[in-house]
């Protein structure tokens, strides 16, 4: 029995493997999809675009980047840290097996990087087969739950996935929607009945249109920075929300969330890539 489906009934235990491997191959996606553009903005401003662009470069960072994806996912599986550890080892090993012949140029960019994702997928399987532990008591999640808790995550996701790859400063005015959001669900809901929410949600107006009307009278740069970080801060916001579940759905803040993060990001990408 494998650390991924310890505590699970035989019949269970291919598909739970399967599906956490597939989950694995998701958080990887996304780990490329969200870090490639940090790694292309942070060369162009340190003049290291010509060395991210070397293919043994560039192998080691998609290598790492769909590391970080999997070990957030793997931690939030309740993976152990061998497992872990391991999984990462698959993401590095192929590569790290090709990059002598394509030192030596018996082989080219290409063969570098299909060969290691092709070497990548069945080190993974080994991992998940070979890996053994004491037998854990968790029994296997239910695949329809867990999508739909985790649904406006997945949408905010799909709706930000072209600001990774098309940074842009959104405007300043846009801090407005953020607690402007809430105080118009909160009225929908009704929400008001405790005046200390009211409040609260009062003085985030205050807050985030204060840092809009800061951010019209400053440089763009600094009106960027400031922007992005606006929207950053706002997913500290949502994450209590969704904790307390008051104000607005405890849905309607996951999403919320997700989406600040996205457009902070990818603001200041785009603040750093000018």
């Amino acid at each position: 029995m494998t650390e991924m489906t310890a505590g699970v009934p035989r019949r269970w235990a291919g598909w739970v493997r399967t599906r956490h491997l597939a989950g694995m191959m998701v958080a990887m996606v996304a780990g490329m999809v969200l870090l490639g553009p940090l790694w292309r903005a942070v060369g162009q401003a340190v003049g290291g675009a010509g060395v991210l662009a070397r293919a043994d470069v560039a192998a080691l960072v998609m290598a790492t980047n769909m590391s970080l994806g999997m070990v957030a996912w793997m931690w939030h599986r309740g993976d152990g840290w061998a497992a872990t550890a391991q999984m990462t080892a698959a993401m590095f090993v192929p590569f790290l097996l090709l990059l002598p012949p394509w030192w030596a140029g018996l082989v080219g960019d290409h063969a570098l990087m299909l060969g290691g994702h092709l070497l990548m997928v069945p080190a993974m399987v080994l991992v998940a087969l070979r890996h053994h532990h004491a037998p854990g008591v968790t029994p296997p999640r239910r695949p329809a739950a867990a999508v739909a808790r985790r649904w406006p995550a997945a949408l905010a996701l799909l709706m930000t996935a072209d600001m990774w790859f098309a940074p842009t400063v959104v405007p300043p005015w846009t801090l407005l929607v953020l607690p402007g959001g809430y105080l118009l669900l909160g009225t929908w809901r009704r929400q008001w009945g405790d005046r200390r929410r009211l409040g609260v949600q009062l003085a985030g107006l205050a807050g985030w249109g204060g840092l809009a009307a800061v951010a019209v009278a400053v440089p763009d740069r600094v009106a960027g920075v400031l922007v992005g970080l606006g929207w950053l801060g706002h997913t500290g916001w949502d994450l209590w929300h969704h904790r307390t579940g008051g104000v607005v759905p405890r849905g309607y803040a996951q999403w919320c969330a997700v989406l600040d993060v996205a457009v902070g990001i990818t603001t200041l990408l785009a603040v750093l890539s000018r």
